[in-house]
């Protein structure tokens, strides 16, 4: 496979995974604006939101102050900003419109009605209401792409390139989310432990579709330290940094072998894996959280290059 078309297939995942993080973002402010008001209590959610998503610069380039509104539009559907909802899904486009023969019908067809749609996105009603619905769209229009894709592709390099940047792109965004609550929305001391933490952890785990899971697995009230063990070290969870970079390690095992060749990226990503594969979250705690999230963060983009380097350019 050239890697021109490993590289198209690597970033249509990304892009397709990315605009559901965003939209699963955008769901936690919203989450967290109303939460807040119920415990009499003010959070800077948007700025946290627009801080999770890196897209700081390319807001503060266009807007003088932060509001809702300008957040929703600058992340849904400013074209200017490349992380936004239609601007993945426009890349994505352009991604598989070129890697057309590599993609089967059904996943050709589920990535070219989503930029038909999701150009509509600049006439759309930007209520509340109105972008709740964008929202739950872009999370329907992403899981059906990946059924596409699960369901129909030939298990091939192709396949496991495309699979290797939605899991990369998976691991980076639920590191980013985690962070969130314990870099930017970090209570006070005499708030930890109190309604405004039980608020944030909520809207952390609804934000992963997790909330049922941890209940599931711990049977017990929400505590800060199992919740990061479910995010980070329980490979039940499919969005959990264990499982993502499971699924990495044998991608990589599988092209290695199959390209007859393994480089950098490789033994990167096994270090990783064993990090969390044989980590203890009590240590990772005392270690502090931000500080290991920001760590794996720095990681995963440098098995991103590593990767680049070895196979996509």
């Amino acid at each position: 496979m050239l890697s021109r078309s490993a590289n198209n297939l690597y970033w249509l995942t990304r892009y397709v995974e990315r605009a559901e993080y965003v939209a699963r973002l955008i769901e936690t402010a919203f989450r967290l604006s109303s939460m807040a008001k119920s415990v009499q209590a003010g959070m800077n959610e948007w700025h946290s939101i627009i801080e999770a998503t890196g897209c700081e610069e390319s807001y503060y380039a266009k807007h003088e102050t932060l509001t809702a509104k300008s957040v929703i539009d600058h992340l849904v559907r400013d074209r200017s900003n490349p992380s936004s909802i239609l601007s993945c899904f426009e890349t994505a486009r352009h991604n598989g419109r070129t890697e057309r023969t590599s993609l089967s019908n059904d996943i050709w067809e589920a990535v070219n009605q989503t930029w038909h749609e999701a150009r509509l996105l600049t006439d759309k009603d930007f209520t509340s209401d109105g972008v709740r619905s964008v929202l739950d769209w872009t999370k329907t229009r992403s899981l059906l792409f990946r059924g596409a894709v699960s369901s129909t592709m030939l298990r091939n390099e192709a396949y496991w390139f495309a699979r290797l940047g939605l899991f990369i792109e998976r691991a980076d965004n639920t590191a980013r989310i985690l962070d969130v609550k314990y870099h930017t929305l970090l209570p006070s001391p005499e708030e930890v432990g109190g309604g405004i933490d039980y608020v944030q952890w909520t809207a952390i785990l609804r934000a992963v579709s997790a909330a049922r899971s941890y209940h599931w697995i711990y049977r017990r009230e929400l505590k800060p330290w199992l919740i990061a063990e479910l995010l980070i070290l329980r490979p039940e969870m499919p969005r959990s940094l264990v499982a993502c970079t499971n699924e990495i390690t044998l991608l990589l095992d599988l092209l290695g072998r199959e390209l007859g060749h393994e480089g950098e990226c490789t033994r990167l990503a096994g270090q990783i894996h064993a990090r969390l594969k044989y980590g203890r979250v009590d240590d990772i705690i005392q270690h502090g959280l931000h500080e290991f999230l920001t760590e794996f963060i720095d990681d995963m983009v440098e098995l991103g290059n590593e990767i680049t380097q070895q196979y996509l350019s």
